[in-house]
């Protein structure tokens, strides 16, 4: 028998991992691009990648989320997850140019550490219920 992957499982999972990744694209690209100027001779836009990380990441995360609260039969992690993406969803609709710099990575840095935050709250959560929803 071919073991499966639990939906809750792999989205926590994954969104955990799109967390990290909003927080390396926010710090990291950019000293990168600085450091690499010469050899590259194409250039993302920023702002693309940025959206397109957010876009990517409410979606499955949301559904971690609801997933959780389903299996779970309990919010005490919803908080932290709903705040993190409405700050991430802040940090791209009104950007640099409202929040300036300091403000949309640091509003991209919050909102990805609460959503991180939920989803290991979700996942310590399973862990102690002993329930069947992120075995693989």
């Amino acid at each position: 028998m071919i073991n499966q992957i639990k939906p809750q499982y792999a989205s926590d999972k994954f969104a955990m991992g799109l967390s990290l990744a909003c927080v390396l694209h926010c710090f990291f690209v950019p000293s990168f691009l600085i450091l690499s100027s010469g050899m590259l001779s194409v250039s993302l836009d920023d702002e693309f990648v940025h959206k397109l990380l957010v876009l990517v990441a409410v979606p499955i995360s949301s559904f971690a989320l609801i997933k959780g609260y389903k299996y779970h039969k309990s919010s005490s992690f919803l908080p932290f997850g709903i705040l993190g993406l409405v700050s991430l969803i802040s940090a791209v609709v009104f950007g640099e140019s409202i929040l300036g710099e300091f403000g949309e990575k640091g509003l991209t840095l919050l909102g990805s550490i609460l959503v991180a935050y939920s989803h290991f709250k979700n996942y310590k959560m399973c862990i102690k219920l002993d329930c069947s929803c992120h075995d693989n």
